[in-house]
């Protein structure tokens, strides 16, 4: 009986390997065996073919390396039925899209024209990648900075809470984007303006999140730190702070979230550059690979970035580790 479920396990472990393999496999040959609708545009190169070619090599690899890499072995295993569930959904788009054109071409572009924005437009799509990435750093850090002290101060002192917080509760809830009018006018730059409304948009959910955590803080650790002599200083970053961290970060991840959706905004009102801004002239000149080629850049920058966040928070809060996934 062992041996019988062994072998059933193996069996079941080689398929769910092989799942990418196969899933790439069905998607060449739907690629190459079934014609391209007449009402497509046909491109230059089948930068599609090509992906999926580099895709069944680098499918390949893994799972051979998956019968030396136990890691690896397992991680295929979990994720082998997804991704072949994921080229099937890929399948059926490059069906109802390139092969049948049952949606309107001019809005639902093939693959290869997609792709293709992504080869030949690299060095437009990396200068917007890196403008979109200083804008949102810079208004991040300043967002963060002012939200933190404004937090730190709201939640440690009743005399600041007293006069400041009904003034935040008023300003505060109002979305960023909706002061963009008001802003572009105000500020000399369109850059100036967007730094000015990422940082608004980060703001809020971090002196938010930041007072709550500092308040919510047990006055045991303030008076015990009293008692033993602590000043001020040593209170707000020795105790409070610390004790808010877990508050902190989860501040940071809603003003990013609100960030992202401040930033694609402000880039389509007056920005030279940027992935919004980009995403905004690829739809007036009604060129639609590019519109979605720079949808696909907004969901890898995301995710990148919060990735980073989510391994920074990892780090600095260990014993939360698996609290909040991503």
């Amino acid at each position: 009986m062992k041996s019988s479920a062994k072998i059933k396990y193996t069996i079941k472990s080689l398929l769910y390997r092989a799942f990418p393999i196969l899933g790439v496999i069905i998607a060449l040959a739907v690629h190459n065996l079934i014609p391209n609708s007449s009402l497509h545009p046909v491109a230059k190169v089948s930068y599609y073919n090509r992906l999926l070619l580099i895709l069944l090599a680098l499918a390949s690899i893994f799972f051979i390396l998956s019968f030396f890499v136990k890691k690896l072995r397992s991680s295929l295993e979990y994720k082998g039925p997804f991704l072949l569930g994921t080229a099937g959904l890929v399948i059926v788009i490059n069906l109802i899209t390139a092969k049948f054109a049952l949606l309107p071409v001019i809005f639902f572009p093939s693959f290869d024209n997609i792709l293709a924005v992504f080869i030949e437009q690299t060095a437009l799509l990396g200068k917007c990648i890196w403008y979109s990435f200083r804008l949102l750093l810079l208004g991040v850090f300043w967002g963060v900075l002012i939200g933190f002290i404004t937090g730190v101060l709201l939640g440690f002192s009743k005399k600041v809470y007293y006069w400041i917080n009904p003034y935040i509760k008023l300003i505060g809830p109002i979305p960023a984007t909706a002061w963009i009018p008001l802003v572009l006018t105000t500020f000399p730059t369109p850059f100036g303006a967007s730094v000015f409304i990422i940082a608004l948009a980060v703001w809020f959910p971090v002196q938010l999140m930041t007072s709550s955590g500092i308040q919510n803080t047990s006055k045991v650790y303030f008076e015990v730190g009293k008692t033993l002599g602590a000043r001020t200083f040593f209170q707000v970053f020795r105790i409070a702070v610390p004790a808010a961290l877990p508050n902190i970060f989860q501040g940071t991840f809603n003003g990013i979230c609100a960030a992202f959706i401040a930033l694609m905004t402000a880039e389509m009102f007056g920005a030279k550059y940027g992935i919004g801004w980009y995403i905004s002239y690829q739809k007036a000149m009604m060129l639609y690979s590019g519109v979605y080629a720079g949808l696909l850049m907004i969901a890898v920058f995301c995710t990148v970035i919060i990735t980073v966040l989510f391994k920074v928070r990892g780090k600095l809060l260990n014993w939360q580790k698996g609290l909040i996934k991503w």
